[in-house]
């Protein structure tokens, strides 16, 4: 019999896919529980479409949820019966994960894969990408193989659906003696404190900082290896620094570019007692490798040819590295999955914003670093007034006719490049630019040409990836100090640039609907703020182009996170 419940946000359909109507009274609470065990794919105006997926299930498996309750949940949010089909598959889905265990032999040469279900084995066995491993069958329950073998075993089995539970552990790798240095300036014991107005204090971890912490456990169970889920700002390198200082190990470090590097470093001296004789940067620059060795993902990729090997891959096995950490682990090149698959006996963390890929390896990240074992909603830290809270704005900007009548006759790539460059959203820089004269501001953008003339227009300084790092860190210490107002910066921004005082932030063009990107910009205008804690972002978007459509996906992830762009026209003077 057809059940109704007028209550339900949501009409939940046999596909996998969630309809959650924007209008309803219950949509927030909807939106919270849907995000937990199903992806936000579409957010047109009226509903926002969720596709429940294997991995997002087996994340919310990781993080302790069970199929009774995923069931339950979708009752709970759907304005008619759920599809007995539907809950039979979740059921399922859920299932596999766990179904498959990894144990290790004391030396880790042979791992032990078993399972309580005689014929999953028996099943696996037949297929061939699996009896390639040409593992041993030493009873009804038990597969035996090379412990050499254990990530890539992990990574076929979770493509054929059966996430592995690897209770095989890890070394605990070269001893690294050290604690928090005391008496150091953190902003953690009030809200005055968050702000920057704090006096020097014993350094404490946040609450949510701790959780995630003990979320990373090394205890009985799959903890150990995993991903920590944060937003921006929120303090993921505390967090790294705060597993490291449990663990008492050697560690590696990998982030996205060199000023991310020596962020990394200082913060470890300015907040432990690890020497500078312990801490090496390995980068284009330097090739330091020492008990805390910080690396950029680009030197790891670096090879002479496409031929030839990765010249510096070996750096994932120089020490006997006791935790490596994955800093933006949504930006992981493919490269470095590989050789991850030959480390599993090290602990591995993941700190992102965003579990988003841009090139759909989500389930590698999930198989060869770990599932997700803790994620703290942005709208929460932001009520709790640890990350500012942000006012965002789409301003529609028109392109004038003669750019219309050029526009209208390109084609596609060349469309959304018009529509991006399009030369009226100078005035409207130069408004909010008015508008906020009294806010440290980014202006963020993605060509060159665009750039450069914005920055000439607005006399203000452009960092790009042409620029040299001592140069980028003058401008970025003149921007922290208050000498310049508004620095222009190119994708660099993407990155971990550590602004913590930028209040707005102004996108005058992205990478077509990179939802990842939108993230990180986002991000940089996130950290806490004196006086009321807010921050201003602005997406400049050309009316009725190829740039508006994207600009949707763009949104994706932080509409899913609770943030909401209201739409302004640029003839409405935008404010």
């Amino acid at each position: 019999m057809e059940m109704f419940n007028p209550q339900g946000a949501c009409i939940v359909q046999r596909d996998f896919t969630v309809l959650l109507e924007v209008g309803h009274p219950e949509f927030e609470t909807a939106r919270a529980e849907l995000s937990m065990y199903a992806e936000l794919v579409k957010t047109p105006a009226t509903f926002h479409t969720y596709r429940i997926t294997p991995l997002s299930l087996w994340n919310a498996a990781a993080l302790g949820w069970n199929s009774e309750w995923v069931i339950k949940s979708l009752e709970n949010v759907s304005r008619w019966n759920v599809p007995v089909a539907l809950a039979q598959d979740v059921c399922r889905i859920m299932e596999q994960y766990g179904k498959l265990k990894l144990h290790a032999e004391p030396d880790h040469a042979k791992m032990r894969l078993t399972s309580e279900d005689e014929q999953l084995l028996d099943d696996l066995s037949d297929i061939k990408s699996i009896s390639a491993f040409r593992m041993e069958r030493t009873s009804v329950n038990e597969l035996v193989l090379s412990g050499e073998k254990r990530g890539l075993l992990k990574r076929e089995l979770t493509r054929l659906g059966y996430p592995v539970l690897d209770y095989a552990g890890y070394r605990k790798g070269s001893e690294l003696s050290f604690g928090w240095r005391p008496n150091i300036t953190e902003s953690t014991t009030s809200m005055s404190s968050r702000c920057g107005e704090g006096k020097r204090a014993t350094f404490a971890l946040r609450p949510y900082q701790q959780k995630a912490v003990d979320a990373f456990q090394d205890g009985e169970g799959i903890g150990g290896s995993g991903l920590l889920v944060l937003p921006c700002g929120a303090g993921k390198t505390i967090i790294g620094m705060a597993v490291l200082e449990r663990l008492q190990c050697e560690c590696l470090i990998l982030t996205s570019n060199t000023t991310s590097v020596r962020q990394w470093i200082q913060e470890i001296q300015d907040k432990t007692t690890i020497n500078a004789e312990q801490i090496g940067e390995y980068s284009g620059q330097k090739k330091q490798v020492k008990p805390v060795t910080v690396a950029t993902y680009q030197i790891l990729t670096h090879r002479k040819s496409k031929a030839a090997d990765f010249t510096h891959i070996h750096l994932l096995q120089e020490r006997k590295w006791g935790l490596i950490i994955y800093d933006e682990v949504h930006l992981l090149p493919a490269p470095v999955f590989r050789a991850t698959a030959d480390i599993q006996a090290t602990r591995r963390l993941g700190l992102t914003a965003t579990l988003v890929r841009e090139d759909g390896c989500e389930q590698d990240v999930f198989s060869l670093i770990g599932p997700k074992l803790y994620d703290m909603p942005w709208k929460e830290l932001e009520q709790q007034g640890w990350i500012a809270e942000v006012k965002c704005q789409e301003v529609r900007v028109p392109l004038s006719p003669e750019l219309r009548s050029t526009y209208v006759q390109a084609e596609g790539k060349h469309q959304f490049r018009l529509a991006a460059e399009n030369p009226a959203k100078l005035k409207v820089v130069k408004r909010l630019l008015e508008r906020h004269q009294n806010l440290p501001t980014l202006v963020i953008g993605q060509y060159l040409d665009q750039l450069e003339m914005i920055a000439r227009e607005i006399d203000a300084p452009l960092i790009s990836g042409s620029m040299s790092q001592q140069e980028r860190i003058h401008w970025f210490s003149a921007f922290r100090k208050g000498e310049i107002r508004t620095i222009v910066v190119s994708k660099v921004a993407n990155f971990a640039v550590d602004l913590p005082d930028a209040a707005v932030a102004l996108e005058i063009s992205g990478s077509f609907g990179s939802r990842q990107e939108e993230a990180q910009r986002l991000g940089r205008i996130l950290r806490p703020k004196a006086g009321e804690n807010k921050a201003y972002f602005y997406a400049l978007v050309s009316e009725n182009s190829k740039e508006q459509e994207f600009a949707l996906n763009r949104q994706m992830f932080l509409v899913e996170q609770g943030y909401e762009y209201a739409i302004v026209h640029e003839q409405d003077k935008v404010h």
